[in-house]
């Protein structure tokens, strides 16, 4: 019977042009993360420990972890442990804060994940920690950078951040604020809802603009040695962030002056930019000081610099560079070169991050930075998400091996119950969850066979998803949005920030109608035109839908 099924298989397949390869597992006695490795019998390659099946293991690991997340144990204060901790350690508290970046790449993933599943509870708790970070962690109005979030709590338990984990209090990140404005602006977006306004989500959007300003006023060209804003910075008196360091019998002064952390805060001016909020432009003259220079100095030298507070010395990191490569992809019209800028980036993470201690499993992955070297499951899939993107947008596909193993390879950190764990280090509640979850629904967006074929999820929008319900999972207040004779055969209904936007959607089948603002659209042929346009694939399909005067989209049978 198997025989016959393979047989089939591969018969069906050739006819669709592709060739249908059933990969057979054998599992190793070597351990990786929580499980022993599993291999391809045909050739030895590393595949996902839960299932032959990508879509099927990748799906599985980011629902664990969200759920892991999501039921996390209160800590002795009342807060989720998330919101004291950078570091789960079961039933013992770590000694350390948040991490820095902790909370905003948790709502950048969950942005992503909310569209993908239409949870709810990943919404509420996107705003709760919206909610909660705003009202303690900004800097005060009449210093010298205003209305920034410090980025960890100096008493552990105080429920108040206000300072830096190494330096002390009244020092700030200035990237983590702009990583902080970008997600408030996409969270606005997602709780504007015109019928029903939600009052509180201007906040989010006047918050995004007061930090736009502050960052905005304080940046500068920068130079070989110097960022437009430094990496760390008093925020009462605008004194730079130093630190004494000791190397051999000397001893010397490191300045927080540089990093090029700066992709999301880029981002974030681009944002506000296009919506014609704030100070457009100081915005943009802010955004052109910060983009030159990392087109000058970090693109030509791979000088990346510091990301992580708790590295005392000097460290060129692997975030850096990815999330700059990622914005070049992503704005290709501002780089000529992107091609070869991206290509360039990736050949400097290989030769000075690159780990082969996987090789014999056909894998390279990739070490968190200069200054520790030691494999991170975030950063290996932040990496084959990256790589993914280039191939997709090129069509140069001879990355794409390596990333899909990459993916792979970082499953082995997830345990059964959603523990995220590096393989020689700790639970990191940033590394783990919100700066793991995006690569995996990423790299689904650049190639969709890699989502799980018996569900149907949103992939990507150019947009931003207010709300989405999947049939049979409607959310039970969707009644108050859509009239029930919609809902009869109703598969997804979702709404959408702008009136244009360009969602991929996997399907398990064709649909029979789609609807925006309750009138039909189109078939079309080509992807390009407004309407949509269907795409078999193996199981089920991907359906490109572009839609343009109207937010509200109703897919049915």
């Amino acid at each position: 019977m198997k025989n016959k099924l393979q047989f089939f298989c591969i018969l069906f397949m050739l006819s669709q042009g592709v060739f249908c390869q059933v990969k057979t597992p054998i599992w190793g006695t070597d351990t990786l993360g929580y499980h022993k490795i599993v291999t391809d019998s045909k050739d030895g390659t590393i595949l996902p420990w839960y299932s032959t099946d990508l879509g099927k293991s990748f799906d599985f690991v980011i629902r664990k972890i969200w759920n892991f997340w999501d039921t996390m144990r209160t800590d002795i204060n009342g807060l989720p442990y998330y919101m004291n901790h950078q570091v789960w350690r079961g039933d013992f508290d770590d000694p350390r804060g948040l991490g820095g970046d902790q909370l905003m790449m948790a709502l950048s993933s969950w942005r992503l994940l909310y569209a993908y599943s239409g949870n709810e509870r990943i919404k509420e708790n996107m705003k709760f920690m919206a909610d909660y970070y705003l009202s303690h962690s900004l800097s005060p109005k009449n210093c010298k950078w205003p209305d920034l979030p410090y980025p960890y709590n100096t008493l552990v338990y105080s429920g108040i951040y206000d300072g830096d984990m190494v330096l002390g209090r009244n020092f700030l990140q200035p990237d983590k604020a702009g990583s902080f404005g970008l997600e408030l602006i996409h969270l606005y977006k997602m709780n504007n809802n015109e019928r029903y306004p939600n009052i509180t989500c201007s906040i989010y959007l006047e918050s995004a603009i007061k930090i736009a300003n502050t960052l905005a006023a304080n940046s500068n060209k920068g130079d070989e040695l110097k960022s437009p804003l430094p990496f760390k910075v008093n925020a009462i008196n605008g004194e730079i962030g130093t630190l004494k360091s000791h190397e051999g019998k000397g001893e010397f002064i490191i300045l927080s002056e540089y990093t090029s952390a700066w992709s999301s805060t880029l981002e974030m001016f681009l944002e506000l930019i296009k919506m014609k909020m704030g100070n457009i432009e100081l915005y943009q003259q802010a955004f052109d000081k910060i983009l030159n220079w990392m087109k000058q100095y970090p693109l030509k030298n791979n000088k990346w610099g510091p990301f992580f507070e708790d590295i005392p010395g000097w460290s060129d990191t692997q975030i850096n560079a990815i999330s700059f490569a990622q914005f070049i992809m992503n704005h290709r019209d501002l780089f000529p070169e992107w091609k070869s800028n991206v290509k360039g980036i990736f050949e400097w993470v290989y030769n000075n991050l690159g780990n082969k201690e996987w090789e014999k499993f056909g894998v390279t992955v990739v070490n968190e930075q200069t200054a520790y070297q030691t494999p991170g499951n975030s950063h290996t899939s932040r990496e084959a998400s990256a790589e993914l993107q280039y191939c997709a947008l090129t069509g140069n596909n001879t990355c794409k091996v390596n990333a899909i193993r990459q993916l792979s390879w970082a499953t082995y950190m997830v345990d059964t119950d959603g523990k995220n764990c590096y393989p020689r280090d700790e639970n990191w509640l940033s590394d783990g969850y919100g700066d793991y979850v995006r690569h995996f629904l990423k790299s689904m967006s650049w190639f969709p066979e890699l989502a799980p074929e018996n569900k149907d999820h949103i992939l990507s929008t150019t947009s931003v998803i207010g709300y989405v319900g999947y049939k049979p999972d409607f959310n039970k207040t969707l009644s108050v949005y859509v009239e029930s004779k919609f809902l009869k055969d109703a598969l997804i209904y979702y709404t959408t920030y702008d009136e244009e936007s360009i969602e991929q959607i996997r399907l398990t089948h064709k649909p029979g109608k789609v609807l925006q603002n309750w009138q039909p659209l189109s078939e079309v042929d080509t992807k390009g035109n407004i309407g949509w346009h269907w795409q078999e694939m193996s199981h089920g399909g991907l359906l490109t839908l572009h839609h343009k005067g109207g937010k509200v989209i109703l897919i049915s049978k």
